[in-house]
């Protein structure tokens, strides 16, 4: 503390240790030879699948099997034909182009260009915004 006193070392020895040896260290190889030359009594355990990735491969032919028999078709919807011929009759009904219906209802204008060329997802907020922007029902009976 600067200012209280003179300041005077201290010139105590400090001891440092090492820690002792955890779990990890004493299955060390040389730890374990250390012990049988001391003759401590030492038990070892082989583990079945040590060294192996076995428990991991084992499943993985399971999850092949199940991937080469799945046919499942995995592809996103896409706008409904009567959705395109619906929003483009619409818009072109209000006489708008894309790039004005898209301004209305605050999106892109690349966005109007792929539901009318049917290339969306549909996104049922987006369908909604173009439904109050045009003042039409473009989905079906809901």
């Amino acid at each position: 503390m600067a200012g209280i006193g003179p300041i005077s070392q201290d010139w105590e020895p400090v001891v440092i240790r090492k820690k002792a040896p955890n779990s990890a260290a004493k299955k060390d190889d040389k730890a374990v030879n250390a012990a049988r030359r001391s003759g401590a009594e030492i038990e070892t355990v082989k583990k079945s699948n040590a060294g192996t990735n076995r428990a991991a491969s084992s499943s993985t032919s399971l999850n092949t099997r199940k991937l080469d028999e799945d046919n499942e078709n995995l592809s996103h919807d896409r706008v409904p034909s009567e959705l395109k011929k619906n929003l483009m009759q619409a818009r072109l009904d209000k006489k708008l182009t894309q790039a004005q219906l898209a301004q209305l209802i605050n999106e892109k204008p690349q966005i109007i260009q792929e539901y009318e060329s049917g290339k969306a997802i549909p996104n049922q907020q987006i369908i909604t915004k173009l439904e109050r922007a045009l003042g039409v029902k473009l989905r079906g009976k809901k």
